[in-house]
């Protein structure tokens, strides 16, 4: 009996017989052309021809790219959402950019869309809240916490954003270490840590000021607005990584850049007299961490104010180099360990988050 129900549905999907359960976006890619469907999945983006997707800088309000993934960048994982008039005020990216990445429900018709599977003919889109829910439960990322944000761009965005991460509780430095034995947890061992510009998985208490150690690095040098190790940008663990001594005692407070020469503690590393490259595998991470200080620390309320440089050599509150930044962050996109990582900041220690996480575009929005 359960192999002929099994047959009978199987058959009536692929005739096109609408389904009362809810696929993902993976299932609708496949779900042939006539079908009604209801599907789940998050927006990434604007399609604007057959294989491309505005991830940022969006032109239009006439259709949503939507995945399983929230951080999708790859087109063929992505299924194009045509928007009629009546959704376009609410769903459209150029009028709401703050979407990306929210999770929506769509019901509609299977149909191609700019020659790319596609749903057409939309009879309603809502939400999804992270319980399952219908609408927005108005949580951390999908929901409130960006809301004062949506439609700004440049200064604006910035102003708004550091408004919403500004105010968080401040860890004593003693208590970073700690903190770090939860955030930068190795996920493949939960004894150990893994260290940022190594790699290397090591164990949680093997931590102090020896060569074989491992201490907390202040990915924005604690010398580039002669913080040092204060309640608040000192001890903002948003930016604090555990790392070998001696590959932190290398870094020193060198600006971020390409080139020079290997080191050798540290393999894909290269450094030399007024800069520091990082392995390819966090180039993005850093180059978050920076943008994030760069928008919490403004200068209000007696704080440092906190600046990119797009140049090399920078001293005082300043560091660099913006452009290089930009470009690491694009190659190396938000993976899962830097995801969990801010969920635990926000959770369990700091309760703010780091933006850029969450929402990458906004890096070119802002710079």
């Amino acid at each position: 009996m359960f192999g002929f129900v099994f047959s009978l549905v199987f058959l009536l999907s692929a005739y096109g017989v609408a389904s009362a359960s809810t696929i993902t976006v993976q299932e609708a890619l496949y779900t042939s052309n006539g079908s009604d469907v209801t599907v789940e999945g998050y927006i990434v983006g604007v399609p604007v021809s057959i294989d491309t997707v505005e991830q940022s800088n969006f032109t239009s309000n006439y259709a949503l790219a939507v995945a399983d993934d929230a951080y999708e960048t790859q087109v063929d994982e992505m299924i194009f959402v045509k928007l009629d008039s009546e959704y376009r005020s609410e769903y459209g990216l150029q009028n709401n950019p703050g979407l990306m990445g929210t999770k929506i429900r769509v019901n509609g018709t299977r149909d191609d869309y700019f020659a790319h599977q596609g749903i057409e003919y939309v009879t309603s889109i809502s939400k999804v809240s992270s319980n399952g829910g219908g609408e927005d439960d108005g949580g951390t990322y999908t929901g409130s916490y960006y809301r004062g944000a949506e439609g700004l761009s440049g200064y604006a965005l910035k102003q708004s954003l550091h408004d919403i991460i500004d105010d968080h509780t401040e860890l004593s430095y003693s208590n970073v270490w700690e903190a770090l034995r939860h955030t930068d947890e190795d996920p493949s061992n939960p004894n150990n840590v893994l260290l940022l510009y190594s790699g290397k998985s090591y164990s949680k208490y093997d931590n102090g000021g020896y060569v074989d150690d491992w201490n907390r690095e202040h990915v924005w040098a604690k010398s580039h607005g002669d913080f040092g190790t204060s309640m608040g940008a000192g001890t903002d663990i948003h930016h604090l990584r555990p790392t070998d001594v001696t590959v932190n005692s290398a870094r020193g407070n060198l600006d971020f850049d390409e080139g020079g020469s290997a080191f050798y503690e540290a393999p894909g590393t290269y450094y030399d007299g007024d800069s520091w490259e990082p392995r390819d595998a966090v180039k993005g991470d850093v180059a978050r961490m920076i943008f994030y200080m760069a928008v919490r620390y403004e200068g209000d309320q007696g704080e440092l104010d906190l600046e990119i440089a797009d140049y090399i050599g920078t001293s005082g509150p300043y560091l660099g180099k913006l452009s290089v930044l930009k470009q690491w962050h694009a190659q190396d996109p938000v993976d899962d360990f830097e995801r969990n990582r801010n969920e635990v900041i926000f959770n369990d220690y700091q309760g703010n988050r780091n933006p850029f996480i969450d929402h990458p575009e906004y890096v070119e929005q802002i710079w």
